[in-house]
C-alpha cells in the first residue's frame, strides 16, 4: 500500500476495475476499484531555458500538476529540487506516478527561476510550461517526449525532455563509499573541486541522473561520504546494465569543469572493495588529442552493503500502532456558531468544514489504532465556569480522560463543546503539537507513533513558540497534519509544511518533515460529492505520512518487529454419540 517513494498522487476515485466478470464480496470500494496498471517514474531535464537572472543564469525548478477528472482543475502534483544557475538542468527528483492504460491522466510541467526561499510560486519568474499526457510520454519512442516549452508570447523558452520508466519493484539500497586519486588538476590557483555524478542508463540507450555526491574543496584525492540509493533509482533492478559516473570540477558560477567519466553496473560494484573496483577516469576528448594520455585519475569505491528497505506496513504487521489525536480551532474567527455564516455552524443537513475533515482524515487512521480511543483536544476558546481561556482544552470536559471513542465520539464531544465554550483567541498552536509531544516523548521504542491533526481557519498567533514546538517534536515519533478551512490566506501554514525549506527555530532545523498542511477549499467538491472530495483530502493529507513514519524509524535505527504467526483457531473434536 505504502512504498518508500514519496506520495505517488492523487490516485483517482471512480475507476472501473481491471478484472471483468470477478465476484466482489461485500460492499463495492470506489476507492480502490482498480488496481494500479503500474507505476512510473519521470525525469524532467530542459534545454535552453530563459535567463531571466542579470548577472548569472537562471535557478529552475519544475512543478508538476495533474488534472482532477470532475472540475478540470490543476492540482500540483509536486515539485523537482531547484538547481542554481543553469539554462540546462537535469533534475534529480523524479515524479512517480500510477499509470493506467485506460485513462487520460493530463499533466502540466511548469517552469520557475528560484528568486527567494518563498514556497509561493508568484514570487518567483515564470519560465514557460509544458502540456501532455501521461500517455504521451509512455508512448513516445523510448517512453522519451521532447517538447517545446511555451506560455511567454514572442519568446523561445526552450525545450523540456520528459523521460518514464516503469518501475521494477526493488526494496534494496546500497550504501556506497568512493574516493578518488590524482584527478587533473582545472583551477587556476588551487587544486579541483571534484565531486561525482552518478546516472543510470535507460532501455533506449540515453543515460539519467540519479545520484550527485557532494564537493570536496581543493584537493586532487578526494575522499566522498557514503551515501545511500535505492537500487530501482541505481539501475532499475536490473544488475546489468550500466551506470555511467562523470567527475566534475565545481566552480561557482555553475560551469563545471567535466574532469572525465568510468562507467559500471551494479553487479561490478556488489563485489566490494577489490581491485575490479578501481576506475580510470577518462576523458575522451584528451585521449583523442594526447598520444601518451593514460587517464584523468582513479576512482575508487571503499564500501558497498545491500540493505533491504522496510516498509510502512512491515512496522504496522509488527503490531506498530498510530495513535491519533484531534485538535480544533474554537477562536472566534470562526464566527457564531449559531449562524449558518460561521464555519463552526451546526447545521442539523450535513456536517460542516471542521466535521468533514475530521471524519476523512480519522476514518483512515483510525484503522491503525487497536483501541479505537482518541484524545480530542479545542484551543482558543473561553471555558465555563469562569470564562477563563484555554489553548489546550478536552472537548469531552474531562482534563484527566480527553479520550473519546471512534471518530463518532470524537464528533460528539466536538459539538458538544460547541453548545458549553465561547469562541474567544489567540489562535495558539504550541500548546496541543507539546501535548501530543509528551506523550510522543515517552514511547521512543517504535512501538507506536502519534498523529496530530490540527483543524484551523488560519491565522497563527504563536508563530515563533510553535515552530520551536515542531522542531523539537521533530525528533519525537509524530507527524501532524494541518486541514485549513474558511477563506484566509495560509501563507503561514505553508510555511510550516516545511516541504519546500526546512522548518527552524532558533538557528536549529527540524530532524525531519512532520507537518503536511492542505487548504480544504481545494477539496470542495461544487457538485455536493462530498464523499470523492473528502476521500481525496485524507489521500493527500496522509500521504506523507508512511514516509513521515519511516524517516523516523530509519533516523533511531528501529527495525520492525516481526510479525505474530497467523491465528488458526483451535481444533474442536466432535464428539458423535452412538
Amino acid at each position: 500500500m505504502f512504498g518508500l517513494e514519496k506520495p505517488a498522487g492523487q490516485q483517482k476515485p471512480g475507476r472501473s476495475g481491471g478484472f471483468p466478470n470477478m465476484a466482489s464480496v461485500g460492499g463495492f470500494n470506489v476507492l480502490s476499484s482498480s488496481i494500479p496498471a503500474t507505476k512510473v517514474e519521470l525525469s524532467v531535464s530542459c534545454r535552453n531555458l530563459l535567463d531571466r537572472d542579470t548577472f548569472s543564469k537562471s535557478d529552475p525548478i519544475c512543478v508538476l500538476y495533474t488534472q482532477a477528472i470532475g472540475n478540470k482543475e490543476w492540482r500540483e502534483f509536486g515539485r523537482t529540487e531547484v538547481i542554481d544557475n543553469t539554462l540546462n538542468p537535469d533534475f534529480v527528483r523524479k515524479f512517480i506516478m500510477d499509470y493506467f492504460f485506460e485513462e487520460r491522466e493530463n499533466l502540466r510541467f511548469d517552469f520557475y527561476d528560484v528568486d527567494s526561499k518563498s514556497p509561493n510560486l508568484s514570487k518567483h519568474d515564470f519560465l514557460g510550461q509544458m502540456f501532455c499526457t501521461l500517455g504521451e510520454i509512455v508512448g513516445s519512442q523510448g517512453s522519451r517526449l521532447e517538447k517545446s516549452i511555451v506560455g511567454i508570447p514572442g519568446k523561445k523558452c526552450g525545450t523540456v525532455i520528459v523521460t518514464a520508466e516503469e518501475l521494477g519493484c526493488c526494496r534494496d539500497s546500497v550504501l556506497m563509499q568512493f574516493c578518488a586519486n590524482k584527478l587533473d588538476k582545472k583551477d587556476f590557483f588551487g587544486k579541483s573541486d571534484p565531486f561525482l555524478v552518478f546516472h543510470r542508463s535507460n532501455e533506449d540507450g540515453s543515460f539519467t541522473i540519479c545520484h550527485k555526491t557532494e564537493v570536496v574543496k581543493n584537493t586532487l584525492n578526494p575522499v566522498w561520504q557514503a551515501f545511500k540509493i535505492s537500487v530501482r533509482a541505481l539501475c532499475n533492478g536490473d544488475y546489468d546494465r550500466t551506470i555511467k559516473v562523470e567527475v566534475y570540477d565545481w566552480d561557482r558560477d555553475g560551469s563545471h569543469d567535466f574532469i572525465g567519466e568510468f562507467t559500471t553496473s551494479y553487479r561490478e560494484l556488489s563485489r566490494g572493495q577489490s581491485q575490479f573496483n578501481v576506475y580510470e577516469v577518462i576523458n575522451p576528448k584528451k585521449k583523442g588529442k594526447k598520444k601518451k594520455y593514460v587517464n584523468s585519475g582513479t576512482v575508487t569505491l571503499l564500501s558497498f552493503l545491500i540493505e533491504t528497505e522496510v516498509s510502512f506496513l512491515d512496522y504496522i504487521k509488527g503490531g506498530t500502532q498510530i495513535n491519533f489525536t484531534v485538535a480544533i480551532d474554537f477562536t472566534a474567527s470562526n464566527g457564531n456558531p449559531s449562524q449558518p455564516t460561521s464555519l463552526h455552524y451546526m447545521n442539523p443537513y450535513q456536517l460542516n468544514a471542521y466535521g468533514m475533515a475530521l471524519k476523512a482524515v480519522g476514518e483512515i487512521i483510525q484503522d491503525y489504532d487497536s483501541d479505537k480511543m482518541f484524545p480530542a483536544l479545542g484551543f482558543g476558546a473561553r471555558l465555563p465556569p469562569d470564562g477563563r481561556v484555554s489553548h489546550e482544552f478536552a472537548l469531552n470536559g474531562n482534563p484527566q480522560n480527553p479520550y473519546c471513542h471512534g471518530i463518532d465520539g470524537v464528533m460528539e464531544a466536538y459539538y458538544r463543546s460547541l453548545k458549553s465554550v465561547q469562541l474567544y483567541g489567540p489562535t495558539n498552536f504550541a500548546p496541543v503539537i507539546n501535548h501530543v509531544a509528551r506523550y510522543a516523548a515517552s514511547v521512543k521504542d517504535g512501538s507506536q507513533y502519534f498523529v496530530l491533526l490540527i483543524i484551523t481557519d488560519g491565522v497563527i498567533s504563536d508563530m515563533a513558540q510553535t515552530k520551536e514546538s515542531i522542531v523539537n517534536a521533530s525528533k519525537l515519533p509524530m507527524s501532524i497534519i494541518i486541514v485549513g478551512v474558511g477563506p484566509a490566506e495560509f501563507d503561514a501554514m505553508e510555511e510550516l509544511d516545511g516541504d519546500v525549506v526546512r522548518i527552524s527555530s532558533r538557528g536549529k532545523f527540524a530532524e525531519r518533515d512532520i507537518v503536511q498542511f492542505v487548504p480544504f477549499r481545494d477539496y470542495i467538491d461544487r457538485s455536493g460529492n462530498h464523499v470523492l472530495s473528502m476521500a481525496r483530502l485524507a489521500k493527500d493529507v496522509l500521504a506523507e505520512i508512511p514516509e513521515q513514519f519511516l524517516s523516523y524509524m530509519r533516523v533511531r535505527g528501529i527495525k520492525p518487529s516481526p510479525a505474530p504467526p497467523p491465528y488458526t483457531p483451535p481444533i474442536h473434536v466432535l464428539q458423535t454419540q452412538i
